[in-house]
This record gives structure tokens, sequence and C-alpha cells, in this order.
């Protein structure tokens, strides 16, 4: 093997080319029809790759693809296409599993959802059950159904979205654990019948199935329950011949201890640097050697692990709007120094919908997890991102809680909770002093702003206009009558004393508007009211707009039809997320300015609602 193909895009894409550099392998990067098997094989092809390395997401579980790649005479940097097609459903996974010994969710498959909305009706409810894809992974195409009221509207969604992420929209129905902790084990194997464990992880911080934070070792779990998960993971990876990386999926019930297999992820998975950061091997070498012939060259007694490692996912998201995917170009981006950052995002770099919304990774590793916590809580302090809003400071609240402290989140604590948004004052301290200091030096930002200058007298004090007025008294050292020293300010970095308190933040004002600061991880945006600006419609009149950019999936009225407060309008999507827009209130339906597969900016008026019915 010399060169390497990526079949991917993004962070994932540079960490493989980073080890392929380190082993002297060539590597060249997909570009464009990630999802195009045909376009992908040929690529990799002209660019006269011996191997391919699918990364993950997009074609990484298509046994499709593996097989076109081994077919056109490239090594596949994967498991074999059978271990996969076995895998990728969620039924026959569990079949798999029942036959290696290994302990699964209690379900009836297709009939139990008919079976249980029946028995609720008589009074025999089963409920809380979950509703998922059998054949996908991810979050996708997965409910948590409480009631048969809400039966038929899960399964119809769930099946919208499996069908649109995976191609097939069979739907498996199980038990829904109510506080449960999600545990991963890292599996490796060669051909050569190796088959090693690489310790576990906890994912068990996610929200509406979708991973928040990762980390290795699982903290919580016992040494039996340890054991167990371990020893069921290489039994499983045995069974359906795998060869490869793999990670094998768990529901410990923190009710009665449990453990319950729930799938098996035929790829590298995106929280992999935190098994890495825990054993110092590298998974992608691995993968690389396998996919050569090689053996592992490891027993187990050769994986150790040593420290604690967390991981944090950063996505294009406004976590304390709603989650609401967010897009735009950056203006500017720093990374912390001194962690492993797995990402490909720089300043002036334009974020669209149209990928997953994950822009990178911050790693982090200690000698034990109190310490690796600290740091991480320390590294996304000094994470800054500007230009549009990501999750970094939701994040950081996060790792600073309590609960993620005394290791006390479970797989649904997050759709329980709320994490506190930082408070913007301080940051717009930060940002007036600014404003001021560059109205000072000549930049007034518009015709009007007072300067201060004052003949024969000191300067008077500036009044900045933000989100609200600030009063700025540079000459006084006051900002709101708060006392301000400035202590440097260098490539927009400024650190202030304020109240006698030294904080530093990224900050960036410009002339056009903008005036946006990172405190905490989080970035504040205050935008400046424009008196002569047409501010659209009044809220409450009926206009329903585009809460976040994205695509249109479905329109579900037109114009003249009656609706009732709450029906939905329409669906939209972006970045792996559907949400549905609903009528503010009951009445008819005026104008329907939304098609399917449009694509719309946020804030775009898709539908109009006249209060009253028709006549």
């Amino acid at each position: 093997m010399k060169s390497v193909f990526i079949a991917n895009r993004g962070e994932i894409a540079v960490r493989i080319a980073r080890t392929c550099a380190r082993l002297g392998l060539a590597s060249t990067v997909a570009t464009g029809d990630y999802l195009d098997v045909e376009a992908q094989v040929a690529q990799a092809l002209a660019a006269g790759a011996d191997a391919v390395h699918p990364g993950y997401g997009f074609l990484s579980e298509n046994a499709g693809f593996a097989r076109a790649v081994i077919d056109a005479g490239l090594a596949w940097v994967g498991p074999p296409p059978s271990a996969m097609e076995a895998m990728a459903r969620k039924d026959v996974a569990r079949e798999v599993a029942v036959a290696a010994g290994v302990p699964v969710v209690p379900t009836d498959a297709g009939a139990f959802g008919d079976r249980v909305a029946r028995e609720e009706r008589a009074g025999l409810s089963r409920f809380p059950v979950l509703v998922k894809a059998a054949a996908g992974g991810g979050g996708k195409g997965m409910r948590v159904v409480r009631s048969a009221a809400e039966l038929d509207e899960a399964v119809a969604a769930a099946k919208r979205e499996a069908l649109a992420a995976f191609g097939d929209d069979t739907i498996l129905i199980e038990t829904y654990v109510e506080r449960g902790r999600h545990v991963e084990v890292q599996v490796m194997a060669d051909a050569h019948g190796t088959v090693l464990h690489l310790f576990e992880r906890d994912c068990s911080t996610q929200r509406r199935h979708q991973k928040v934070l990762e980390e290795a070792p699982a903290p919580t779990i016992s040494a039996e329950v340890r054991e167990l998960v371990l020893s069921s993971a290489v039994a499983l990876a045995r069974e359906v011949g795998y060869v490869g990386a793999g990670t094998v999926e768990f529901l410990v019930d923190e009710v009665t201890g449990a453990a319950y297999f729930l799938e098996m992820n035929t790829r590298l998975q995106v929280e992999h640097p935190v098994t890495e950061a825990i054993t110092g091997l590298d998974l992608v070498e691995l993968q690389l050697r396998v996919a050569a012939g090689e053996s592992l060259g490891l027993t187990q007694d050769d994986v150790r692990c040593d420290g604690h490692a967390i991981e944090a996912r950063i996505y294009a998201e406004d976590a304390f709007g709603g989650f609401l995917p967010q897009a735009g170009t950056t203006s500017i981006v720093r990374w912390p120094e001194g962690v492993r950052v797995d990402h490909d995002l720089a300043s002036e770099q334009v974020v669209s919908t149209s990928y997953d919304p994950m822009l990178g990774k911050v790693v982090v590793h200690g000698p034990d997890r109190e310490a690796a916590r600290a740091a991480l809580v320390d590294a996304l302090d000094r994470t800054a991102i500007l230009g549009l809003t990501t999750n970094t400071g939701f994040l950081r609240a996060l790792a600073a809680s309590d609960a993620f402290r005394d290791a006390t989140i479970d797989t649904a604590w997050l759709d329980r909770h709320t994490v506190p948004e930082p408070d913007a004052d301080l940051p717009r301290t930060f940002v007036a002093w600014v404003s001021a200091m560059l109205t000072a030096y000549g930049d007034a930002g518009h015709p009007f702003q007072p300067d201060g200058f004052r003949l024969g007298g000191p300067p008077a004090a500036t009044v900045v206009p933000l989100d609200r007025e600030v009063l700025v008294d540079r000459a006084a050292g006051t900002v709101d009558g708060v006392p301000v020293r400035q202590v440097s300010a260098a490539d927009h970095v400024l650190t202030l004393s304020v109240a006698g308190d030294e904080v530093s933040m990224v900050v960036n004002v410009q002339a056009d508007g903008t005036a946006e600061a990172s405190y905490l991880g989080q970035r504040f945006a205050f935008e400046r009211p424009d008196p002569l600006a047409d501010h659209g419609p009044a809220a409450g009149d009926g206009s329903v707009t585009a809460p976040m950019p994205g695509t249109v999936l479905a329109v579900g009225v037109a114009v003249g039809d009656v609706v009732a407060a709450g029906d939905p309008l329409g669906i939209l999507e972006a970045m792996k997320m559907e949400l549905t827009l609903r009528a503010p209130f009951a009445g008819t339906v005026a104008h329907v300015d939304a098609a399917v597969g449009r694509q719309v900016a946020l804030g775009a008026r898709l539908f109009h609602v006249e209060p009253g019915a028709a006549s």
C-alpha cells in the first residue's frame, strides 16, 4: 500500500491524511459526489490509489461501496461487506448478538407497535417505547414514544428520516430504558484471527440520541458490567467475522444495572480520539495495516488504559436558541493550543447547511477524570469561533456543571434539563470598549456617532449603540459606570480589568456593524438597531418564517386551508435536523411561499395564516 484515497471531507479527512503522512503514504481527498459510489471509485482509480478509507458518514457503512472498491482491485479500509450488511440492520444485528450470547434490549419487532397501541387503549400501557430505523444509526429515524396517541406520527417521521438517510424505512420498536448510560466498546480485528477490545467509552451525554461529550473509560460502570460489555463486544465481532475497527454499543440500565446490546457501527467512530488518548494507539494506522493484510501485532495484554480522556463536539448550532442549525462565514476562528483538536475550520470560511453540522472536536487527556474535565473547560474557554454561532459555550457550561462533574448525566438528561446561558453583560462591556476606542481613533462607525470630543475640556463619554446604548468614558475609565482598565490589546484579543477582575476575550468590531465577542466559549453578537430599516412583519401577525437556514422537506397546506393552532404547515431540514413549522393560531392559510426542495435563508417567510376561518 502506497497511496490512500479518502472518500470523505472535513476534519476526518484531515485526520486520516495526517496518519498517512506519518506512515509515508500518499493520500488524496475526495471532492463532491460523496454519496455516489461510481464517482468515488472513479476518483480513487484516477488518483492512482491502492486503498480507499471511507472515514465516517457518507458511504462508510455502505456494503455496496465496499464491494465496488474491492471489485475495482483496491483495498477496502474497513470490515468485510458481509459483516457490514449483517450489522447494518438492527434487526439482523440482534440475531447475531443473540447467537453470540450477547444480551439484547427486549422487543417485539414490527408487530410490537400495533400491539402496545391496542393494549394502552385497553388500559395495559407498555409505553414508553423507542421507535428506530432498522437500517440506520446516529439518531436518525429515532423517536421516543410515550403514548399511543404519539405512535403513528412518530413512526411516520422515523420512516421518512430513515428512507432519506439510509434508503430503507423499516422500523424497529423496542422497550425504552428511561434512565440509561450509553457505553460502547472499541474493537479491532485482523484477518488472522485476532480480535481485541480497546476498552470502552461512555457517550451518555447526548441530546435526542446525538452525542455531545464522549469520554473513556466509562466512569460509572462496575467491574462486572465492564467485563460483560468488553467480552460481549469481542464475542460479537468473532461471531460476525469482523475485520478492522468497529464499535459495539450497549445501553446500561441505571435502575437495574443490566447491560443490553444496541448496535454495531462498522466504521471508525467520531469519538475514536478518546480511545487513542487512553491506549496510545493510532486507530487509523491499525486500520491501514489490517487492510494491507498485516496482523495487529498486539495481544489483549498489550492494550493498556492510561488516565482519562474527554471529547467535545463543536457543532454549527445555536444551543441556547433551540439547537437550530447555523450557517454563514466565520470571521475569526481560534482553536486552543496544547490539546488535540481535530478540525478543518479556519477564519473567513463558509459553513453551509449541506453537510453535517460538526465543525471539529476538542480532545483532552489527563491522569484522572477530574483533571481531564478541568482541562476541557479550560480548552473550551480558549476556543473562539466568530461569524456564526456554535455550541462551544454550551459545551463549556455543560463540562463545568455539577452534573457532568459528578457523572450523573444519563442519555436523556439533556432532554430533561437546561444548561444556563452565559451572561452577556461582560462581553457587551468589551465590545463597547473597543467600539469607543475605534471611534476615538477616527472610525466613527456612522456619521452621527459621538466621538467624545469637547473644545477646551476632557473628552466626553461616548454613547455606543449595541443591542442597547452603552456609555463608555475612556478618560474616566468606566463603562456604564463600572471601572474598566485596559491591560492589553493585540490581534483581536483584548484584556481588561473590569471592577478589579482581569478578563481576556476575542473581540471583533467592524465598521459594517459587526460587533461580536467570544466569552466562555460562547459567541455574543450585538446587533445595532437601525431605525430606518424595514423590520418586516410584526411578531404575531401570522407570518411563519424559517427559524434556521435549510431546505423545505415538506409542505402540508395550501392557500385557503383552515388550520388550528399548532397544526403542522411544513417541515424544514438542515444538517440532519428536521423542524416542523406549525400554525401560530387558528385561521386560514393566506400565503404559501414554501416549495419542496427549496433552500431558504434564516428568517425567510414561508407561510402566512390569517386569523379566522375562510368565508
